[in-house]
């Protein structure tokens, strides 16, 4: 039988939102319960002809619906996009109806993580949106809680809606000490509940 995982599912154009995510897996697999498998989404292209390998040639593996269906908790993420997800993620969650329809995801915990080029650019109002199709899945929604220090320090990115970035404009502002610490933090805390929940349902 192969090892339990949390599922880290991110878009990102510039790099800063897989960052996140690879911090996010780094926390969930620190308790040694849980694989992180850390996956992406193909772009979308306003090109209705354009087509995209479903292996890419380089980078992060694409995100298949077995990939989300069999997992045990979830990390959302994607840069802000006026305040939402970006359109490559809701394409993919939009797709995803086979398994609203099964009820597979229903009690598995998730969380959800963005970056943005502005300090007030929408950060907390995409971890909320990010969230919504999740909830319609049955899962239970996991923020940050105060007990952790980096929501208290932080000058930068951070919520306890969520992990965050403030990328800066040139999407060139280093993911900063706070910004890593909840990060860090949310993937442990992910991992923590997928244990206890798979515990309770087992």
């Amino acid at each position: 039988m192969s090892q339990p995982y949390i599922l880290v599912l991110y878009s990102s154009r510039y790099g800063s939102t897989e960052k996140l995510a690879q911090l996010i897996g780094r926390g969930a697999e620190s308790s040694g319960k849980f694989e992180a498998r850390i996956r992406t989404v193909p772009s979308v292209s306003p090109d209705s002809q354009a087509n995209t390998p479903p292996v890419p040639d380089s980078g992060a593996i694409f995100c298949s619906q077995k990939d989300l269906k069999y997992c045990s908790g979830l990390a959302l993420g994607s840069p802000t996009r006026f305040g939402n997800m970006s359109a490559s993620l809701k394409y993919f969650v939009d797709s995803t109806g086979a398994i609203w329809a099964s009820g597979d995801l229903i009690n598995k915990p998730f969380v959800t993580f963005t970056s943005s080029n502005s300090l007030h650019g929408g950060q907390e109002s995409t971890l909320l949106t990010m969230a919504i199709p999740m909830l319609h899945h049955g899962m239970v929604y996991c923020g940050i809680p105060y007990s952790e220090p980096s929501l208290n320090n932080t000058k930068t990115g951070g919520s306890p809606y969520g992990a965050s970035h403030f990328a800066g404009a040139e999407s060139a502002t280093e993911i900063s000490k706070d910004e890593t610490n909840s990060c860090l933090a949310l993937g442990k805390r992910l991992a923590f509940l997928s244990e206890k929940i798979c515990a309770i349902n087992n």
